[in-house]
């Protein structure tokens, strides 16, 4: 294990603490958008299961401050929903990522962010009910998709944003959602002994930029400007995902 002194020291830390900090105002901002941000610019610094497990130290105390008004605006049940499915696929998932090489887990991660924005972009609606299987469905997607690259959201989110739920029910739901995941991944990581402390550290000195950016982005949200939410959001991630890929180097 290395000391909090050759952590600081880390090449690229800067990088990293970057993208903490955008990744915190936009999931301030709309509910999601952590891993999707954040994990491009990771990526390029750590290896992948460092890049995860650093994601989730910071992950599960940043958005805390967020949840009383989640659970008083979202759908808890629903989410509890996604949940099952979720803690069903993420072993499979995480089976994939121990084994997964850095330049190939950061295709995986901003092909995975493109194509979500690009379902989005394109204006796709779900006009049926969100019914008790489809919902649990979907948590299973991103439970495996959230194993193998880090990303339990996009599946998630394309389901809510292509529905006819608020932004205000969608970003409350993503909140509730994306904490459950941290929560769940944490402890099958430990049972799969990949769990290092360098990692967590890293983690930890991403959260003040990360706590300070998701202050920003909630202070900054507001329901009645659903289209500008959604822009912004959207601009971010592409950003993120396209600086994330390996061909930059």
């Amino acid at each position: 294990m290395q000391t909090l002194t050759e952590l600081v020291q880390l090449p690229g830390l800067w990088w990293l603490l970057l993208g903490a900090s955008i990744a915190g105002v936009v999931r301030g901002f709309t509910g999601f958008g952590t891993a999707m941000v954040y994990l491009p610019f990771a990526g390029a610094v750590v290896s992948p299961v460092t890049a995860l497990v650093s994601l989730l130290s910071m992950d599960i105390f940043g958005p805390l401050p967020l949840v009383p008004s989640a659970l008083r605006k979202g759908q808890p049940r629903d989410v509890a929903l996604l949940g099952v499915g979720l803690v069903l696929m993420l072993p499979v998932g995480l089976y994939f990522l121990v084994r997964m090489e850095s330049d190939t887990y950061r295709y995986v991660v901003s092909i995975s962010t493109l194509l979500c924005v690009l379902i989005l972009l394109s204006g796709v609606r779900y006009a049926g009910r969100l019914s008790k299987p489809v919902i649990a469905t979907t948590g299973g997607i991103g439970g495996f998709l959230g194993g193998i690259a880090g990303l339990p959201g996009p599946p998630v989110t394309v389901l809510y944003m292509a529905s006819r739920l608020s932004a205000e029910t969608v970003r409350a739901n993503m909140i509730l959602y994306l904490l459950l995941a941290d929560v769940a991944i944490f402890p099958i990581l430990g049972f799969q002994g990949v769990l290092g402390w360098d990692a967590i550290f890293i983690g930890m000195l991403a959260l003040l930029p990360y706590m300070a950016g998701t202050a920003i982005g909630a202070a900054l949200f507001d329901p009645a400007r659903e289209n500008l939410y959604r822009a912004a959001a959207f601009i971010v991630i592409t950003v993120s995902a396209l600086m994330g890929l390996p061909v930059w180097g």
